[in-house]
């Protein structure tokens, strides 16, 4: 009999995945040295990284029914190939001068493996944590999360010492290696496998487990009102912490007065509560439900969003900030297995690609609004009160997701029993 696989090496292998693409995070590092190398402009530098996260939600909606078709291995291995193939040609182009090389490497191959990174191994991991779904998400999406704040360092400190190519080099070749480890472990358990926990509590209990709402393919749950509300919901989400992270550094400054150094500090620490929000919440979205953790996302972010304005205590400000920023980390680890409650593990890797174009969408309006905002009024209070109206929208949508959710229960209560009479 064939020896079933340790799923905590399963999460340890999604997490050294999740490490690897979460360096993109880090991308600020390479952006003024990249100018002050080649001379290319700031904008045209930053550009790369736009396209990487616009092909992050362009690749996990196409190939996302690929991951469930051919497995997590195979994917997660082409996605180390595609991932690194894109830090090397990145790393060729600085050294030949070629911005449309460095952005069809960085931003297009380098994009589309970083999609794929980032689904191939979490629906694996949904099916091997039934009984803790947030919590195991939660530790791979963690790692994305902290790959920015172990990158930056240690990419800083080689671009100083070998130059721009060497450390795309040799960093894409550390993504490799450490990508390709974590594919060639991951596996999906067999067929309703769960951990003997839980096959205890099934066998001296009388209470019935958990069962997901349906299991629907994803052109199937695509044509639900649930898909596009939690999408709706997703992307109001990140658009307000992409809103605070792409301006973090000037509104800190001109707001609450913040130096330049310590506005930086704030930022870095941002990473932290954007990483630790990712495992809290996640957990505790076992135990609350994954409808009520969003509307205490919203709630948060409503409150915060009202509040910083007026706030001109320094401390007090960062506190709020970082409260978005566990908010918006949480949002990310909570997806999935709120995914797998409503829609099922049946395409589990499709839909939660689908969803992610929210994420790609988000990634550009969160930062032109608040720049619009900026440039029309000379002020960032205004930013603040019209996110606040998105997430107002984005509470109420979150209450009527759990509506809908108890509705369908209700319905199928209602089957059951006519079935069982």
């Amino acid at each position: 009999m064939k020896k079933e696989k340790n799923r905590w090496l399963i999460a340890l292998s999604a997490i050294a995945i999740h490490l690897s693409i979460g360096s993109a995070y880090a991308y600020s590092v390479y952006t003024n040295p990249i100018g002050e190398s080649v001379g290319w402009k700031g904008t045209q530098v930053t550009l790369a990284f736009t396209l990487a996260i616009a092909f992050l939600g362009i690749s996990a909606a196409t190939f996302g029914r690929m991951v469930e078709k051919k497995g997590p291995r195979k994917s997660a291995m082409l996605a180390a190939i595609l991932f690194s193939v894109g830090q090397l040609g990145a790393g060729f182009a600085v050294s030949i001068q070629s911005l449309p090389l460095f952005l069809f490497m960085y931003g297009v191959v380098g994009g589309i493996g970083l999609g794929l990174g980032y689904i191939s191994p979490v629906s694996t991991l949904v099916k091997w944590f039934p009984d803790r779904r947030g919590l195991a998400t939660g530790m791979a999406v963690f790692g994305f999360g902290a790959g920015a704040l172990i990158t930056s360092p240690i990419a800083a400190k080689l671009i100083e010492i070998v130059g721009i190519p060497n450390t795309f080099y040799i960093l894409g070749t550390a993504y490799f290696v450490l990508m390709m480890s974590g594919a060639s472990y991951i596996v999906r358990p067999s067929e309703g496998w769960m951990p003997e926990g839980m096959k205890m509590t099934k066998q001296t209990s009388n209470k019935k487990l958990k069962e997901d709402l349906s299991q629907l393919t994803a052109n199937e749950a695509v044509k639900t009102k649930r898909f596009w509300m939690l999408w709706a919901m997703i992307f109001i989400n990140i658009s307000s912490g992409i809103m605070i992270i792409s301006v973090a550094s000037p509104i800190s400054q001109e707001m609450v007065g913040l130096s330049v150094a310590t506005a930086a500090s704030m930022v870095g620490l941002m990473g932290m509560f954007n990483g630790g929000g990712r495992i809290g919440w996640a957990s505790i979205s076992d135990y609350l439900g994954r409808p009520t953790v969003f509307s205490v996302f919203f709630i948060i972010q409503i409150t915060a969003f009202l509040t910083l304005p007026h706030i001109t205590n320094v401390i007090l400000f960062q506190v709020f900030i970082f409260l978005i920023m566990t908010v918006y980390g949480g949002g990310f680890a909570s997806l999935p297995a709120f995914i797998a409650d409503i829609f099922g593990t049946k395409e589990l890797g499709a839909i939660h690609g689908y969803i992610l174009t929210a994420w790609s969408v988000a990634g550009i309006v969160g930062p032109i609004a608040v720049s619009y905002f900026h440039e029309a009024t000379g002020s960032y209070i205004p930013a603040f009160y019209f996110f606040t109206i998105l997430l107002f929208i984005a509470f109420i949508i979150s209450i009527l997701i759990q509506y809908d959710i108890n509705k369908i229960k209700r319905k199928q209560t209602k089957a059951s029993v006519l079935k069982a009479g």
